[in-house]
C-alpha cells in the first residue's frame, strides 16, 4: 500500500485520462462542479432525515408555548379574583362587637 492506499495507480491513471481528455481548464471547472454535487447529494440526505427531528423540536416548543399562555390566562383570571375579593371586602362595613345594654 502506497501513500494512497491500495488503488494509488488508478486514481493516477484516471486522472492522468481525465486530463487528457478534458484539459488543464476544464478540470478545476469539473472538480468543483463534482463538490457541489457532492455537497449538494449529502444535504439532501441530511433533510430526508432531519424533519423529523426538527418535527419533534417544533413540537415540544408548541407544548411549552401553549402551557406557558395557559399559566399566564390562569394567573390573570386568578389576579382578578383577588382584586374583586380585596374590592368587596373593602365595601363591607366592618362589624365591631358592641356591648348590649340591658
Amino acid at each position: 500500500m502506497g501513500l494512497l492506499g491500495g488503488h494509488g495507480l488508478e486514481l493516477i491513471v484516471v486522472l492522468v485520462v481525465a486530463l487528457l481528455v478534458f484539459g488543464p481548464k476544464k478540470l478545476p471547472e469539473m472538480g468543483s462542479a463534482i463538490g457541489k454535487s457532492i455537497k449538494e447529494f449529502k444535504n439532501g440526505v441530511n433533510e430526508i432525515t432531519k424533519p423529523k427531528e426538527e418535527e419533534e423540536v417544533h413540537t415540544t416548543q408548541s407544548a411549552t408555548e401553549s402551557a406557558r399562555l395557559e399559566l399566564e390566562a390562569i394567573e390573570r383570571e386568578l389576579a382578578a379574583k383577588k382584586a374583586a375579593l380585596a374590592a368587596q371586602e373593602a365595601a363591607q362595613p366592618e362589624v365591631r362587637a358592641t356591648p348590649t345594654v340591658d
